[in-house]
């Protein structure tokens, strides 16, 4: 392995005056003092501050900072009108189900979560208080007072709820379960509260005069709404980096750790989260201060100019393509899995598409191995029981390799997995993950007879991935079709193109470019995602000077929107001189 300069808080510059961000609690809130009296209000109407809140917001310190300095005559806080948590958590259980894992996607609104009586009420009292300061917060204050004088969007990351989440900082949206286990947590996030939150954030972020940053309590950050557009639509015209987050695992390894110059502590990092734009932060540059936004707001924002026409007429405001890494280097074998067919995937969770992916290694040992696809003579029905076996008695662990193929993997071997394609990477591989985008849906299988990093087992799903693994993907088709299955495409004057795929089912396709030279590239109308799998450092640039050169480094992910058009890639600093290469993702359309 060798260490290299792998930025971890990537950021786009906004072209913005000095003083454009406001940090700490005293700076913000003379900000919003001053932006108060000039906010056009009724004589009969109380004036209104809404901080509009993402689940997960610090209520207490935003009231506490709130209310000693502006003294308003009243300070409310939606999750005082909402319907009681015992209610909730019966309006919820349906979409969640009783699996441990899975929930199904819904149409539920943070209207929902409301006592109608309680709200009706509320905004009597907002009423009664004509020509006051009212300070409303939380969830669903632009609910409360649908017309206030002056909008805050008080915003957070997803690896950060998450990481409030485990420490038992804060519970699901109207509920009161701090203590539940994280991964329920977590779980109803993702089908109820986020989901519920982004269609309120849609409507309420493009008119908020306002965004809070609260992603470190300790330093919070406050810009203007249209300095907020302004980085968003400066994001949009150029290659950009989503800030990524790492995590350990059962099964993790260490390559992660010394390449991304990670921190010691966690005892390994199994999962690199690159570009996952759903969970990722994007970081606006005000001169020398860093705004962490969630990068699905550019999503939501600039969903034709980021993802083109075809792909947002597919996918609507949703980021199709994953990149993560997967690092077994020094651990152990992924839990052999498989993902959801389409139809399985839409009958079950409601998933419009589902997750199919594939391995490209971005390293590995002389032993390791990708295990893809059942063996020619493969008895189906007896390895199902020998799965269930292996899960009710763990002296009896499953057999494996009477079963499943074993394929040699070596660096930039990529493997095809459409869903319903048994498969896991095994140890000592680094894996560069390209999916779909519904990344949850993973069916375990069976997990090499190991706890989680709890000490708990992990969820086996027998019943779900029965119902979805292919038998006929033996050996043979699997060899033909998704192992290494590469085409020569184009090439030119120090660099050659090819295809490497995906498979026919999966609506990705992936290009891989070597390069001594300058490459052209276009994202013809469509969003393209890239890493620079070979050579230390590579430059973005514009043939017409649209947006600033950019430099990638060895193993970083980026995103080049559909709008930028033309653009071209070389080798850079240490690598001018020596072969490099790209990945490139992009949706078939």
């Amino acid at each position: 392995m060798r260490s290299s300069n792998y930025d971890k808080f990537p950021f786009v510059p906004v072209a913005a005056r000095p003083d454009a961000c406001q940090t700490d609690w005293p700076a913000i809130t003379e900000a919003l003092r001053a932006a108060l009296p000039a906010a056009p209000t009724a004589p009969d109407q109380p004036l209104v501050l809404a901080v509009e809140c993402y689940p997960g917001t610090d209520l207490k310190q935003l009231q506490q900072e709130l209310v000693q300095a502006l003294q308003p005559a009243q300070c409310l806080v939606a999750d005082d009108f909402y319907r009681s948590p015992a209610d909730i958590d019966a309006m919820v259980a349906g979409p969640l189900t009783d699996d441990p894992v899975f929930g199904r996607l819904n149409g539920l609104t943070v209207t929902d979560f409301f006592d109608p009586s309680k709200l009706q009420a509320a905004q009597a009292a907002l009423a009664s208080a004509a020509g006051k300061l009212v300070v409303i917060i939380g969830t669903g204050a632009t609910l409360v007072c649908p017309t206030p004088a002056v909008v805050v969007y008080a915003d957070l990351a997803r690896w950060e709820i998450q990481l409030r989440q485990r420490r038992n900082e804060i519970a699901n949206l109207g509920s009161d379960n701090f203590t539940e286990k994280a991964s329920l947590k977590y779980k109803r996030a993702y089908f109820v509260d986020w989901r519920a939150a982004d269609r309120l954030k849609k409507q309420v972020l493009p008119r908020a005069d306002f965004l809070l940053d609260t992603n470190d309590p300790t330093l919070p950050k406050l810009i203007t709404g249209a300095d907020l557009q302004a980085g968003l639509a400066a994001a949009v015209r150029r290659p950009f980096r989503v800030v990524p987050f790492f995590d350990p695992g059962v099964w993790g390894g260490q390559w992660l750790r010394e390449v991304c110059d990670l921190p010691d502590g966690p005892p390994n990092y199994a999962w690199g989260f690159d570009c996952v734009p759903e969970e990722n932060s994007l970081l606006l540059g005000f001169g020398d201060v860093r705004v962490e936004i969630p990068s699905i707001d550019l999503v939501f924002a600039h969903p034709r100019e980021l993802l083109g026409e075809a792909v947002h007429g597919r996918f609507g405001t949703e980021f199709p393509i994953r990149f993560d890494f997967l690092d077994t280097m020094g651990g152990g074998n992924l839990s052999l899995q498989v993902h959801p067919l389409t139809e399985y995937a839409f009958d079950k969770f409601g998933l419009a598409y589902t997750q199919d992916e594939s391995y490209y290694m971005l390293d590995a040992e002389p032993d390791a191995v990708v295990y893809l696809g059942m063996k020619e003579d493969a008895d189906f029905p007896a390895m199902l029981a020998d799965l269930q076996r292996a899960q009710d008695d763990p002296t009896a662990p499953f057999p494996a390799a009477e079963y499943i193929n074993e394929f040699p993997a070596r660096k930039h071997d990529h493997f095809l997995i459409p869903a319903g394609t048994i498969h896991c990477s095994g140890a000592n591989g680094m894996v560069l993950e390209i999916s779909a985008t519904p990344y949850i849906f993973t069916f375990k299988l069976w997990d090499w007879d190991r706890l989680g990093l709890d000490g708990r087992p992990r969820p086996i799903h027998l019943t779900h991935g029965a119902a979805n693994i292919q038998p006929d993907r033996t050996t043979a088709w699997v060899e033909q079709n998704l192992v290494n299955h590469l085409e020569p495409v184009a090439s030119g004057s120090g660099w050659r193109e090819e295809r490497t795929g995906l498979h026919e089912r999966e609506f990705i396709e992936t290009r891989r470019h070597w390069f001594t030279d300058v490459v052209p590239h276009h994202t013809h109308g469509g969003v393209q995602v890239l890493n620079l799998v070979q050579g230390t450092e590579a430059i973005v640039e514009s043939p017409t000077g649209a947006f600033e050169p950019f430099v990638v480094h060895y193993a970083e992910t980026f995103i080049v929107p559909a709008a930028v058009g033309a653009y071209t890639i070389r080798p850079h600093g240490a690598a001018v001189g020596t072969e490099c290469a790209t990945l490139k993702a992009y949706v078939r359309t």
